[in-house]
């Protein structure tokens, strides 16, 4: 007997970025609604903001503010779409 045909009924559909922004009928399948997840980012990006006009007060060369800006706003981005995917809140 077979059993490689059965198997693959075990398993759960391979879910994609698409499907878990997706909306149904009762609100988000997964996730939460973009408002939500740049409210909880915002905090970060402006601490990270706040620093880097506090480097540059200080007397930093403006270069260094072009080197720190994009892994600030890289690993907001990142932390948005955990929030807005609902990655960061199915790993309790």
């Amino acid at each position: 007997m077979d059993d490689t045909a059965e198997s693959g009924l075990d398993q759960p559909a391979e879910r994609t970025t698409a499907d878990l922004l997706e909306d149904d009928d009762d609100g988000l399948v997964e996730g939460m609604t973009r408002k939500k997840a740049t409210l909880f980012i915002a905090p970060f990006v402006a601490i990270g903001l706040f620093d880097l006009v506090l480097l540059l007060g200080w007397g930093l060369d403006p270069l260094w503010g072009f080197m720190i800006l994009p892994p600030i706003l890289f690993v907001s981005v990142l932390g948005w779409i955990a929030f807005r995917t609902g990655f960061a809140s199915d790993r309790t």
